[in-house]
């Protein structure tokens, strides 16, 4: 499973303005990639960054950001096809169904937009953030967090960070570079159950026996008592 540090922001007055505008910005974008995404049969990663890569740049996004903005985009159907093919969106034709085939993806003004390290970066022993936004680069943006996940920053540096808005509050979770997996339950050692006493000699007899072939002298010794129950019966 993930490993994810969950961090608070504690913007300033004028850093929120900056961070809500450009969390609707993203959103903005990642909706216009979507209907190119949706118009051109959701191609891959690579052939829908041709279509839009230059648009979004032209609209003021880094260009992070921008690879960003594509790829989320490209993941949200991704979801939304694995959603269908497993039935979570109802029946095929029924109306949900429709409603998820026949429109392109939306997201959310505040949708959650992914950074990582070269368009964000973290000062711990201040408990700051410097964040890319569309007005500029942001600094000295406070920030709380646990114990546990200030440790998990300082262990793993590399790794990337969801910008999230709840309700005015702001969120940065961390998702390092690692990955915590549990380990498997110790299975018991079972024993192949025990044979009666003389039972695998009996089994093995019988199959040497039923494996002689025809014409055997074993076989020729039983043939006449075939012959005299044959004419006893006559």
């Amino acid at each position: 499973m993930k490993v994810v540090a969950w961090v608070k922001l504690l913007p300033e007055a004028g850093q929120a303005d900056a961070l809500r505008a450009t969390l609707r910005a993203v959103n903005e974008c990642a909706n216009w990639v979507s209907v190119v995404a949706f118009q051109r049969g959701v191609p891959r990663e690579y052939e829908l960054r041709k279509h839009t890569y230059a648009e979004l740049k032209a609209r003021g996004l880094g260009a992070q950001a921008a690879q960003h903005v594509i790829k989320k985009t490209r993941d949200a159907y991704t979801t939304l096809k694995v959603n269908i093919r497993v039935g979570n969106l109802g029946k095929p034709g029924s109306k949900r169904w429709i409603k998820a085939e026949s429109k392109p993806v939306v997201f959310r003004p505040v949708a959650a937009q992914p950074y990582d390290d070269r368009c964000l970066s973290w000062q711990l022993d201040q408990q700051t953030v410097s964040i890319w936004t569309t007005g500029g680069r942001l600094k000295n943006v406070r920030f709380v967090c646990s114990a546990d996940a200030l440790k998990l920053l300082r262990d793993h540096r590399k790794g990337e960070s969801d910008l999230t808005e709840r309700d005015g509050v702001y969120h940065l979770d961390r998702v390092p570079g690692c990955r915590a997996w549990a380990e498997p339950a110790p299975q018991a050692a079972t024993r192949p159950p025990k044979e009666a006493p003389g039972q695998g000699h009996q089994v093995r007899q019988t199959s040497a026996q039923e494996a002689l072939p025809q014409g055997s002298p074993a076989c020729r010794q039983r043939e006449p008592h075939r012959l005299q129950d044959h004419r006893h019966h006559r």
